[in-house]
């Protein structure tokens, strides 16, 4: 099983490493990052983490997952057709093809989310209507071989529904219990529904 993970100057890390690790324990599979760009160093959206990947996208033909992680560097690819025209292709063969955060927003420039519902970042949720897409608040939306999840975090849930997918229930929940994925955050300020006036003017501030 081929899971390919591309990575891009300025991704977001947990969308990323969130669902490696857990697609990393899938039996049988081989998880590779993919760069969007040349091969290389690639940096994450905080500028302190670095990955050395090996290949780049043109160096992919087929994989049975295909998995676009968001950041800030989704921007300048949204109008790179070459690559763009890559996701079109390389869909047409995949089991699935997943989206992290505004990585949906990739997919929604390759024609890939035109009337279907999906879910992205909160900050970016206006903008899938561009793409034909009904945005939907939800951690994780699938419509056929498409898988998106919403902001950074909810990548973990997306993967383990992906693993139990490709594997069996047993197996995810597996996984599950080996990253001791049992979330119970010390503030349940993790939507934008949720976030009082005050942790909203403060995201506006760090963002």
């Amino acid at each position: 099983m081929d899971i390919a993970i591309v990575l891009f100057d300025d991704f977001e890390p947990l969308d990323a490493i969130g669902p490696y690790q857990v697609l990393g324990y899938l039996p049988g599979a081989t998880v590779r990052f993919v760069a969007a760009g040349e091969k290389g160093s690639v940096a994450d959206s905080l500028g302190g983490m670095r990955l050395d990947v090996a290949a780049r996208y043109a160096d992919v033909g087929e994989c049975d997952v295909l998995l676009v992680p968001g950041g800030h560097g989704t921007r300048p690819l949204m109008a790179d057709e070459a690559f763009l025209d890559w996701l079109r292709r390389t869909h047409a063969a995949t089991r699935f093809t997943a989206s992290v955060c505004t990585g949906a927003l990739l997919l929604g420039a390759a024609g890939l989310l035109d009337g279907l519902a999906a879910t992205t970042h909160w900050a970016a949720a206006g903008e899938l209507a561009a793409f034909g897409a009904e945005y939907t608040p939800e951690r994780v939306v699938r419509r056929g071989r498409i898988v998106t999840a919403a902001g950074i975090s909810a990548g973990i849930d997306m993967a383990l529904h992906l693993a139990a997918l490709l594997s069996d229930e047993t197996t995810a929940r597996a996984i599950q219990l080996h990253a001791e994925y049992d979330p119970r955050p010390p503030f349940d300020s993790g939507t934008w529904a949720k976030a009082s006036p005050a942790v909203r003017e403060r995201i506006r501030a760090l963002g």
